[in-house]
């Protein structure tokens, strides 16, 4: 045995001495941030094996064109792997492979079969530009229909797997005062805890406990001698004075012991994905990784921006040649089809945002800037209708083009209320450190925000975004957006 610099003897109960059992459990807590990725192969092996079961029942009293099928099997797992693909593009842009989703079973399911739709509309338009990949109708039905029902099924299953508690991550916190009792406080559904399981709090000095008393834990014994009989993944350290009265010594030899230890801000952070703002100090944001600003980020940024602008602009030009058409009928000949507006963008820097107009000429004629409300009057009948399909902010892909703005980032806000919101909100002109965009982490994770305490809601995902911003997150969000404009959330 060695002896550390804290007089502590490590015990008998080391890692190397665990069971089999043991090291598979640990490894399964250790991933489960992970698990959508399990989730997400699992599935496309479905939807391939889909395929291949639905060539085999359309042609089980045929076997001349089964055997030509079998015969060329690797072309056939060539066309399974891309209806596979376009399936589970249709499913990610409903947000089932997000780690923050929210719904119930039912609710999934009702995502699953509109992702399937989506799916299906994507295969019939690209087997028309490229009849190669076809499968044929029948086997088409068949394979949509089967892969439905089988990925509704392992869903389900994986769910219930997730939640088994034995699987998930074991977390113990340092601290029970204030602090601490944020997590219980705003992670009370079971949904918020899918990824974790909250052994207890560690009372740190002689703070007040705000934690409920049947989660608090005296320790008669060294942390990680507690951590390894307990088998705690993760240490998240949060108490309300941290000065002087940390076990720093402790928390090492947990950390030896592959025991990740995280603060409370970071912990936040990752499994509500936004950034709690009362927990943010300058030196968290300071030390913390992200804020990528490096120059192979911001070209990699800016190909990704005339790709998917380029891209939507191919796919949208008949739509925005009927928006304006719509929009002459109603108004008449003289009046405006553009609105431009001034809003803030990168780095504090003023630009002119370009729309369809939405609203009456008049709206603003006092000069006074407004929040939209919900059913606000100065609306037209056109706009109400471009609005709750975001068909009004097509015209800002020019402003994306330009180089005012991004495809994906926090939504660029008017001059007077920048103005007002950072002399109210913390770290408000954060969100100015990246581009502002058409599509954004909180547009998906929160509705639209008419006052100061929605901006401040909102700051909390775009800080988020700031902070953990790559092409992954911008694709991923990219796809996702495509709920927000078929349900028409957050519209006013």
């Amino acid at each position: 045995m060695e002896t550390r610099g804290s007089g502590a003897v490590l015990q008998p109960l080391a890692a190397s001495s665990l069971p089999m059992e043991g090291w598979m459990l640990r490894f399964f807590r250790e991933q489960a941030v992970h698990w959508l990725i399990l989730v997400g192969l699992g599935e496309l092996l479905i939807m391939i094996g889909s395929v291949f079961a639905a060539i085999y029942l359309r042609y089980i009293t045929t076997p001349s064109p089964l055997d030509a099928y079998v015969s060329a099997w690797w072309l056939q797992l060539g066309r399974a792997g891309i209806f596979a693909i376009v399936l589970m593009l249709g499913l990610a842009a409903l947000g089932l492979y997000q780690t923050h989703l929210r719904e119930t079973w039912f609710g999934v399911l009702a995502r699953q079969a509109v992702g399937f739709a989506l799916g299906w509309v994507g295969l019939v338009v690209l087997y028309y530009v490229i009849p190669q990949a076809r499968i044929g109708r029948g086997i088409l039905a068949l394979a949509i229909l089967i892969a439905f029902i089988a990925i509704a099924g392992f869903r389900a299953l994986a769910m219930r797997v997730v939640d088994v508690e034995a699987l998930k991550r074991r977390v113990l916190v340092l601290g029970a005062g204030a602090r601490a009792a944020l997590i219980p406080q705003t992670m009370r559904r079971r949904a918020d805890r899918r990824g974790f399981s909250l052994i207890g709090f560690v009372p740190q000095g002689n703070e007040h406990i705000e934690v409920p008393p049947e989660r608090v834990v005296s320790l008669d014994m060294p942390l990680h001698v507690y951590a390894q009989r307990n088998q705690i993944n993760e240490i998240v350290v949060g108490p309300d004075e941290r000065r002087g009265g940390l076990p720093m010594e402790e928390l090492l030899e947990c950390k030896q012991l592959g025991i990740f230890v995280t603060d409370l801000a970071t912990f936040f952070e990752r499994e509500g994905g936004k950034v709690k703002l009362s927990l943010a100090e300058p030196s968290w944001l300071v030390f913390s990784p992200g804020f990528d600003a490096s120059p192979l980020r911001r070209l990699s940024k800016r190909g990704f921006d005339f790709a998917a602008a380029g891209a939507v602009l191919l796919l949208t030009w008949p739509f925005m040649l009927i928006v304006a058409a719509a929009i002459r009928l109603e108004s008449g000949r003289g009046q405006p089809i553009l609105y431009r507006q001034q809003r803030v963008g990168e780095r504090g820097r003023v630009f002119d945002l370009i729309k369809f107009r939405s609203m009456r000429t008049d709206a603003e004629k006092d000069g006074v800037a407004r929040w939209a409300s919900k059913g606000d009057d100065r609306i037209t009948r056109v706009g109400r209708v471009i609005r709750r399909m975001r068909l009004d902010e097509l015209p800002q892909l020019w402003n994306v083009l330009r180089g005012d703005m991004s495809v994906i980032g926090p939504r660029p806000e008017r001059p007077q209320f920048v103005a007002d919101l950072a002399g109210k909100i913390r770290y408000y002109n954060l969100r100015h450190c990246v581009k502002p965009g058409l599509a954004g982490w909180a547009q998906l994770r929160y509705p639209y925000g008419a006052s100061a305490e929605d901006a401040s809601e909102k700051l909390k995902y775009d800080l988020f975004y700031v902070k953990n911003h790559n092409l992954l997150l911008d694709v991923m969000i990219l796809i996702q957006t495509v709920e927000v404009v078929l349900f028409g959330r957050g519209v006013r």
